[in-house]
């Protein structure tokens, strides 16, 4: 659907809402997460090394222990046979948790009934020697005993016996426990509080890129299609200095900016001639077409009978062409005062009046169409200049009529909105349509629709739904058209407030 607005930047400006720093898909809070995560990770691995470290050296610290005992006990074990041992008197193992705890073997059977598979894991520790105590090999290991845990178990080989002391690890795997839920609780801390001061540091730092954002955005919110442009301020100067990446960008911000500038001023300084040009010649030609048609028309008034036909068409065709060039310099000329800025001649009005009467005139000029109206029975009043907003209903009457076949229903409606602060006026015809490629350019200026397609003798100057557009525009409504085969709508809105006035908006005093 083609629109015309009052402000032609749509969507909502971006300025005008609270920048989010941390928002979704922004710099900075990518920088904060991906910062935060690679402090994350530095301090798990140095945790995971301090936890290996700390296990090793408390580790190491109980080897030390065992060998200490190792090598101030003397026990004496001969081997009868492999998988089955039988010690002597005086064969001692260590393997409960208090230090030195004596397991007394009596026969070849222990005093505190160890069985084999307990007996096995410890017989089998010979991965890696430490030591030599007294000539013989001393192996160290860590095994799990059935029924009674892990443990770091020494032990020392010699012909004819052997000797086994071990200490629980549970000591050791406690410490670690200990270590790693404090190194938890040290990580977490560390990684908040560096989200914290990262999320400071990229605030300060991007500064200046923010403020960069928020001047692109004005900018490309700032209407420049039409009218006097005056471009934002620019990017501060410590924003723009070309030592450093950000700074570089904002220079040539800056430059663009300047050079946009003196390229909208040059534009308008080159529209303000021609406007004016237009509005020199416009009011300079209305004094000899009206001379014309005045010459004409009393010429065809005394000499009408005297007149060969020929002269006497042409007469007439002078006339006529004298009349339509008088309503095209008229429009030339309002439309060259909507574009200077004159505000129209506020005053009550009433919608539903104006309508009707331009409906009525519309059924008198086109009464091979057939018109409908409709609207409330109560008076739709509103702040309007009365000429400019008649003058609007009859071009869109007159638009239906000359681009629609005789016969062709055209309806037309008021009525106001939901909240009061509008009227809406609307004419429909089921036509052919306006051309695709033409219903996005039906409010500009000599935008005409194919001859063949235009069923009425006196052409376009397409100037009428310009008309429009501009009137619609200095009152504060909207115009807009949608079109398709069949059915085309024009809808044009006008505040029930007075826009020339500021505090004057909606909800405020209505007209009477």
């Amino acid at each position: 659907m083609a629109q015309y607005a009052s402000d032609p930047a749509a969507g909502a400006d971006p300025t005008a809402l609270p920048l989010r720093p941390l928002g979704r898909g922004t710099l900075s809070r990518r920088l904060i997460i991906r910062v935060a995560a690679l402090v994350a990770a530095l301090t798990i691995i140095l945790d995971a090394c301090s936890i290996v470290i700390a296990y090793r050296v408390t580790r190491d610290g109980l080897d030390q222990q065992l060998l200490t005992a190792m090598r101030g006990q003397s026990m004496l074990m001969t081997a009868q046979g492999a998988g089955s041992w039988r010690a002597t008197d005086g064969f001692e193992i260590l393997i409960t948790g208090r230090f030195l705890s004596q397991a007394v073997f009596v026969d070849g059977q222990p005093h505190d009934a160890l069985t084999a598979g307990q007996l096995a894991p410890l017989t089998a520790v010979s991965s890696s020697q430490v030591a030599t105590i007294s000539g013989a090999p001393v192996y160290i290991g860590s095994v799990t005993i059935p029924g009674l845990g892990q443990y770091r178990v020494v032990r020392q080989i010699a012909p004819g016996f052997q000797h086994i002391i071990g200490l629980p690890l549970e000591q050791v795997t406690s410490v670690i426990a200990r270590l790693i839920a404090i190194e938890i609780i040290i990580t977490a801390g560390v990684v908040i509080l560096s989200a914290f001061a990262v999320a400071g540091v990229v605030r300060l730092t991007l500064r200046p890129l923010t403020h960069l954002a928020r001047t692109a955005s004005t900018v490309a919110h700032t209407p420049l299609d039409r009218g006097e442009v005056q471009l934002p301020a620019r990017v501060a100067p410590e924003a723009a200095d070309p030592a450093s990446e950000i700074g570089r960008v904002g220079l040539a911000l800056n430059t663009m900016l300047d050079n946009v500038q003196y390229a909208l001023d040059a534009r308008q300084r080159s529209e303000t001639q021609v406007r004016q040009f237009v509005a020199d010649a416009s009011h300079e030609l209305r004094n000899p077409l009206a001379a014309i048609r005045g010459y004409a028309e009393l010429t065809r008034r005394h000499d009408a009978d005297a007149l060969p036909p020929d002269a006497a068409f042409a007469l007439g065709r002078i006339d006529a062409e004298s009349q339509r060039m008088s309503k095209l310099v008229e429009n030339l000329l309002l439309l060259a005062r909507l574009d200077n800025g004159q505000r129209p001649d506020f005053a009550p009005v009433d919608v539903s009046e104006v309508v009707v009467n331009a409906v009525s005139d519309a059924q008198v000029t086109g009464p091979d169409h057939t018109w409908t109206l409709e609207v409330p029975d109560e008076p739709l009043m509103v702040w309007a200049d009365p000429n400019q907003l008649h003058q609007v209903v009859v071009n869109l009457l007159g638009n239906a009529r000359k681009h629609t076949p005789a016969g062709t229903l055209v309806e037309t409606t008021a009525a106001p909105t939901p909240y009061g602060d509008q009227v809406v006026i609307t004419v429909t015809d089921h036509g052919p349509g306006i051309e695709a490629h033409l219903v996005d350019h039906v409010f500009e200026r000599f935008a005409r629709a194919d001859v063949a397609r235009t069923h009425d003798d006196e052409g376009s100057t397409g100037l009428g739904l310009a008309i429009v557009a501009a009137v619609i525009a200095a009152h504060g409504g909207q115009a807009s058209v949608d079109s398709r085969p069949g059915h085309t709508r024009f809808t044009v809105s006008v505040p029930t407030y007075r826009p020339d006035i500021p505090g004057h908006g909606a909800g405020g005093p209505a007209p009477h």
